[in-house]
């Protein structure tokens, strides 16, 4: 068994734990359930922002912890200050040390919010409308196509916008007309092993019907100038930040050098 089926195998009796304690009619009496969402693709859009969807991120199975120093707050401050379009936040706690607290946390900045997860039941979807996400993530490798379908539908109907995660070509098939932006992960879910020029070759096969973002292994600003010349738009990038002394100032110092 490798890590994502480790991952998804435990996230599927944890969501089971979780219906339990809290129910759908609860979490829907939630403050932030009734909020207007922002729109990720219109923010990917706005020339004057930077394309980052800069993330918050704890740890990962992979490199272990990243940084358990600074705040949710301070970081993601710091992200929405200087350009971010978007703000992802890990809410896995098993592996990623997150939790939907961060959401919340996060929650005061004015940008939007994608719930990082991994996401296989319709009820997380209702979680994160009512922890204040506009944004859900849903990974190609744990879903099959009609899943995927069926949870952005959901997604929509709650006003939140959708990020299909793909990895390799056989996941094309996972694309539907009902997700919003197109994710390709430059991350093997499945070893950990990052290769940069996968989403190079991803996007021509994914097109241009949708908004494409690149995700992971993006740590210079020569990279971004390299994926925009291949069709990107948006750049999910968190460990890079996160790894360093003060996360938010290398963000600040990233959008100030692209």
């Amino acid at each position: 068994m490798n890590i994502l089926e480790k991952i998804v195998e435990h996230k599927r009796k944890e969501v089971e734990q979780r219906k339990k304690e809290v129910d759908v009619k609860t979490l829907e009496k939630e403050h932030f359930f009734t909020r207007q969402t922002y729109s990720l693709k219109n923010f990917i859009g706005d020339p004057t922002k930077t394309g980052i969807i800069a993330e918050y991120k704890r740890k990962s199975p992979s490199k272990g912890i990243i940084n358990d120093r600074d705040s949710v707050e301070s970081v993601t401050r710091m992200y929405a200050a200087y350009g971010a379009s978007g703000i992802s936040v890990l809410t896995d706690y098993n592996f990623f040390g997150g939790s939907l607290d961060d959401l919340i946390a996060a929650r005061d900045n004015n940008v939007p919010l994608l719930r990082k997860e991994f996401m296989i039941d319709e009820y997380q979807i209702v979680e994160a409308k009512a922890f204040g996400a506009d944004v859900i993530l849903l990974i190609a490798a744990c879903l099959s196509p009609k899943e995927v379908k069926d949870l952005a539908t959901a997604a929509r109907k709650l006003g939140l916008e959708v990020l299909l995660e793909l990895h390799d070509e056989s996941e094309l098939d996972h694309i539907c007309n009902e997700v919003d932006l197109v994710g390709v992960n430059n991350r093997n879910l499945k070893n950990f092993e990052v290769d940069l020029e996968h989403s190079v070759r991803m996007a021509e096969k994914i097109g241009n019907s949708f908004i494409k973002i690149a995700e992971s292994g993006i740590n210079d600003v020569n990279n971004i100038r390299y994926l925009k010349q291949h069709g990107f738009t948006g750049f999910l990038i968190g460990e890079y930040f996160m790894k360093q002394n003060d996360p938010g100032k290398a963000f600040k110092e990233f959008t100030y050098s692209l």
